[in-house]
């Protein structure tokens, strides 16, 4: 195995330096594989090549990028610039139409490589097509760049939104977090009217208006798992289903957004939540379910799963 020499790691220290402004001398090594003081000499190499790279003593110090640093041409291989058309692709955008967001950014970076880099890429960007979704989810970006920009200024924000029943609606929130969860983006907050955290899609946000108020962020939030909470809480219409099984053989089956799997005495389990679309959770999910169950309530999804099922004997009967 050949030696790695001290330009790349040199250039790899500018490449994580810019990712992590504010990073330790120890951190930067660990993240290099070589010692601290190895890792000061690939920092000096940087500033001998006029790369202004900051320190600051004390126990929030760290190594910074100064301003007025010229970034490096982009430097990728045809495997990469390959993959990144295929995660577009893969992801429904639009990559050779120059309107679209992920389009436009993709055709200025291969414009930038050169041809024999970028040649397999421009190809696929060319002549593949990506079938789009029947039920399209993706976010509006300026709605979505919005939103994290609250997230991280921690400013109060005014949602438009439209539930899945086409209804309009507006809240008032703190936006804690953004998180990306089963191919959709959500909105993680504390809502105002409320008083409690809510989930919000944000493919259904139509708008954002900036509040004057400020808040803090809880110092133990964790999105993901907040997120799976309560993807199946405070929706309109009220869910209660119970399985005659053990909640080892139905687990599989439940997705965190569905509601509250519990056990039951009898050694049965029961599925606790609420739903937006009582004809999507009967059609869509029960009707999948490969076991009987019994539909307790509430009456939204009795109604719905009580029409799937004579759609269904109706296609069959005499």
């Amino acid at each position: 195995m050949s030696e790695i020499s001290p330009t790349a790691r040199a250039l790899r220290a500018l490449d994580i330096l810019q990712g992590r402004p504010g990073i330790t001398a120890a951190e930067l090594a660990q993240r290099l594989g070589v010692t601290e003081r190895a890792a000061r000499r690939y920092v000096a190499i940087l500033r001998e090549a006029d790369i202004p790279v900051e320190s600051t003593r004390g126990p929030y110090g760290g190594y910074t990028l100064g301003r007025g640093l010229r970034l490096p041409p982009l430097v990728f291989s045809a495997t990469e610039a390959l993959g990144l058309v295929m995660a577009a692709l893969d992801s429904q955008h639009r990559v050779a139409d120059p309107d679209d967001p992920v389009g436009s950014a993709l055709g200025k970076i291969l414009r930038v490589l050169p041809t024999n880099v970028a040649r397999q890429a421009v190809t696929m960007r060319e002549n593949a097509h990506a079938v789009p979704d029947r039920w399209p989810v993706k976010p509006d970006a300026d709605v979505t760049s919005v939103l994290v920009a609250a997230v991280a200024a921690q400013r109060q924000v005014r949602l438009g939104y439209r539930t899945a029943a086409g209804n309009a609606r507006t809240f008032e929130v703190d936006p804690w977090s953004v998180v990306v969860r089963y191919g959709r983006w959500y909105l993680l907050c504390h809502s105002h009217h409320a008083d409690a955290l809510r989930t919000f899609r944000i493919d259904r946000i139509t708008e954002v208006a900036a509040l004057e108020g400020t808040f803090e962020v809880p110092v133990d939030l964790d999105p993901a798992r907040e997120l799976e909470a309560n993807l199946g809480k405070g929706w309109e219409y009220d869910t209660h289903v119970v399985f005659d099984l053990p909640i080892a053989e139905v687990r599989p089956w439940i997705r965190p957004t569905l509601g509250d799997l519990r056990e039951r005495p009898d050694g049965g389990c029961e599925l606790v939540g609420s739903t937006s679309n009582a004809q999507a959770y009967a059609g869509e999910w029960l009707a999948g379910v490969p076991f009987p169950f019994t539909v307790v309530g509430g009456e939204e999804l009795r109604a719905a799963v009580r029409a799937v099922g004579e759609r269904m004997t109706g296609a069959v009967s005499d």
